[in-house]
């Protein structure tokens, strides 16, 4: 637990003060009732068994200072509270190396899978949208709540050569936020207007290009802290390293002046896995330092996924992050409730006292 107006904590200085003042009291009344020839009588009648409970309502209220006091000082404590996301974005390599086999049945296989099984899990009402991205990045899917419909694109999925890291980001955002105007590379597009990825490599008058020259010139967008957009997150599997296109880490700055949180997933055996490239060999192994980066300027999470079950746990935990989401909340009414409850049981148990008294 942490406080917000951490300053505000010197007025506990209060307190004892307050207990110096009471046991002050408590000794001048005593020096008083020593007047009177009469005072065995008067304990007498009071009883020992209701000699701690005069001091109780005091207490109490001591208590209830104390804690009225902490809620001046806005405590917050980190919370898992219901997310109001509403949109999801799955940005996925299908890069030539995703047809590596190391993971069985193989990288493209395991990965349609398990986001098939992410897809199931999330809330019904959350949105998704699917970004595919090799040589360039492509929305594949508009956000839909139809889980049909992104089962389907997700098997629709062609192998392409080259990882454009970046434009699969930059793409994502475009798709969040479709009135503003992102510098991708040519040829990506957010025009879900084919089925196949491989018609939508060059992009053509059917296609909205995101670096068109056409649009009219907008006012700059005013960077806000990352990780404050909660309307949307992007997740991004990525099996190799970025070898065309916008470059991933500042494609990751933009994301994060946006505010928008960039999960990213490394995928691969950590030996790699040599593949066959149309006449020529690689070893594809993810660019984790690159992911990483990413992540942690977006204030999201990096996940490093070495296995088919690795993956599904990692997809797991995200839709988890969707439904709620642990943030730093402020508590303060809590604080301020239960004072005010200890304020009334000290009154009340005060009142009741000195009707017995009485």
């Amino acid at each position: 637990m942490t406080f917000i107006w951490i300053d505000a904590l010197w007025l506990l200085l209060l307190v004892p003060l307050l207990v110096a003042a009471y046991r002050w009291l408590l000794r001048r009344r005593k020096q008083a009732a020593l007047r009177y020839a009469n005072l065995a009588l008067v304990k007498q009648a009071m009883g020992r068994g209701l000699n701690w409970r005069r001091h109780l309502p005091p207490v109490l209220l001591l208590v209830a200072v104390t804690v009225l006091i902490l809620a001046i000082a806005r405590p917050a404590a980190i919370l898992t509270l219901p997310s109001n996301r509403a949109l999801v974005i799955l940005a996925m390599d299908v890069s030539g190396s995703m047809r590596a086999q190391d993971i069985a049945p193989s990288r493209i296989a395991a990965s349609q899978a398990a986001a098939k099984q992410f897809i199931a899990d999330l809330p019904n009402n959350v949105e998704i949208g699917i970004v595919a991205f090799a040589s360039t990045a492509l929305l594949v899917q508009a956000p839909t709540i139809d889980r049909s419909a992104l089962n389907d694109a997700i098997d629709r999925f062609q192998l392409r050569r080259g990882t454009a890291i970046g434009d699969g980001i930059l793409i994502s955002l475009a798709t969040i936020f479709p009135d503003e105007k992102f510098d991708v590379s040519p040829g990506s597009s957010i025009d879900p207007g084919t089925d196949q990825l491989g018609a939508q490599m060059n992009a053509g008058p059917g296609n909205r290009s995101l670096d068109d020259q056409t649009q009219p010139p907008r006012a700059a967008h005013v960077p806000v802290p990352p990780g404050s957009y909660d309307n949307a997150i992007i997740v991004l599997l990525t099996d190799g390293a970025t070898t065309t296109g916008k470059d991933p880490i500042q494609s990751g700055q933009v994301a994060a002046n946006y505010g928008v949180r960039v999960y990213t997933v490394g995928f691969g055996s950590p030996e790699g896995s040599v593949v066959d490239m149309g006449g020529f060999t690689m070893r594809a192994l993810p660019d984790l330092d690159t992911l990483k980066k990413i992540a942690s300027a977006t204030n999201a999470e990096f996940f490093n996924a070495q296995s088919a079950d690795d993956l599904a746990k990692v997809y797991k935990s995200l839709s988890a992050k969707v439904v709620g989401e642990r943030k730093l909340t402020e508590i303060s009414f809590i604080f301020a409730g239960a004072g005010a409850l200890l304020a009334m049981l000290a009154g009340g148990l005060s009142m009741l006292w000195f009707g017995r008294i009485a």
